[in-house]
């Protein structure tokens, strides 16, 4: 190693603490890499969750741009030398990656990877990860490893710690599922209790009116003022069972943790990027803070299922004496002049009365083929 003693345990432990304060896994995944790339001084650090089908579940780096990865393209498939690790549950260590006869090369955009220390993450026998780093910033003669012994067994300590973070991060989205799965339930059972009878009583009404329309009437009137009253007193009561349940992942985290959590799922679930970032945003009232989420889950259902876009980014960030939560999509756009047509297929309408009643305001920005963006800004935070 390349520290000292007292620098390297400084930089172990900051690395482990840097990884425990950290619940949701593209978080932890993401610590992983930054603190293995940064402790062993290298030039790129990697880390793979293997899926079922011979690829990868998610795939995170460090010291690629954003530009450079996407770039690159598809992530890669369980093969060669990453196939090794992850099957043979071995680490590796090469002088040169490129003349190893695994190697199977990689796209023209990818960085030029030479010198290579990979390893397993296990979960006791289960292999659930494999962390790498290439071009260590050291001097070397050429077709060395400048990763030395020493450095594989640091980041063996690295790996151990990591596979603890991401059990521990699984875990908690698990627990975190099963609550929104009760919370699901319960709704349900509220809206049962509160609004079937009164749909009931609609019904049977409504039945009398029928019946009593050529015979009698008046009588029928009467029931016809009274199908009209259960049927507002049914919505009333549906409107407090959704709009009074505030979600319990808000409840317990606040607004930015929440649309990270959400949004992270999305960006697995759908082939399009989806990316978040919130910067200096103070809790808000829990009106607004629900009005937020919303109106950001309004905005990505459309981004997602229906302009076709690539990349979805969702910011959270404050504005003088405001915050702003905006949500963009490089999709197929919209004419804005057609919105009073499309505003309630798209949920314009609804994203609107969301921010107006919360004392915000609602702004869309769209044109055919530039890509959409909706900015919700309310007052405070």
């Amino acid at each position: 190693m390349s520290h000292g003693p007292r620098s390297g345990l400084t930089a172990v432990s900051s690395a482990l603490l840097a990884m425990s304060r950290h619940l949701e896994v593209r978080d932890v995944l993401k610590t992983i890499v930054a603190s293995a790339r940064e402790l062993l001084d290298a030039q790129y650090a990697a880390l793979g969750v293997p899926d079922d089908h011979g690829g990868f579940a998610q795939f995170v780096v460090d010291g690629v741009s954003d530009e450079q990865w996407k770039a690159i393209g598809p992530l890669p498939r369980q093969h060669g030398i990453l196939a090794a690790m992850l099957h043979e549950a071995t680490p590796e260590r090469l002088g040169d990656v490129r003349k190893d006869p695994r190697f199977g090369g990689w796209p023209s955009a990818h960085p030029d990877l030479i010198d290579f220390l990979g390893l397993p993450i296990r979960d006791g026998d289960e292999v659930i990860g494999a962390l790498f780093l290439a071009n260590k910033n050291c001097p070397k003669p050429e077709g060395t490893c400048g990763f030395t012994q020493d450095d594989e067994e640091l980041l063996g300590i690295l790996a151990q710690h990591a596979a603890i973070a991401l059990t521990n991060a699984r875990l908690y989205e698990r627990s975190r599922e099963l609550t929104i799965a009760e919370e699901r339930s319960r709704l349900a059972h509220e809206l049962h209790d509160a609004v079937s009878q009164k749909l009931f009583s609609l019904r049977l009404t409504a039945q009398a009116a029928t019946a009593l329309v050529d015979r009698d009437p008046v009588r029928a009137k009467g029931e016809l003022h009274q199908v009209a009253t259960l049927a507002a007193e049914a919505a009333d009561e549906l409107r407090a069972a959704v709009v009074e349940l505030r979600p319990a992942a808000l409840e317990e985290d606040g607004l930015v943790a929440t649309l990270r959590t959400q949004i992270q799922v999305l960006d697995r679930a759908h082939t399009a990027r989806v990316t978040f970032t919130g910067r200096g945003v103070k809790a808000l009232p829990a009106a607004q803070e629900e009005a937020m989420l919303r109106v950001a889950q309004e905005a990505l259902h459309n981004a997602l299922r229906h302009s076709g876009a690539e990349h979805v980014d969702v910011t959270l960030h404050r504005r003088g004496t405001a915050t702003v939560l905006r949500v963009t999509d490089d999709g197929g756009g919209f004419d804005p002049r057609t919105v009073r047509r499309a505003g309630r297929h798209l949920g314009l309408v609804s994203m609107r009365d969301r921010a107006n009643g919360t004392g915000g305001r609602l702004t869309v920005r769209s044109a055919p083929g530039e890509g959409t963006t909706i900015e919700m800004e309310v007052p405070g935070g």
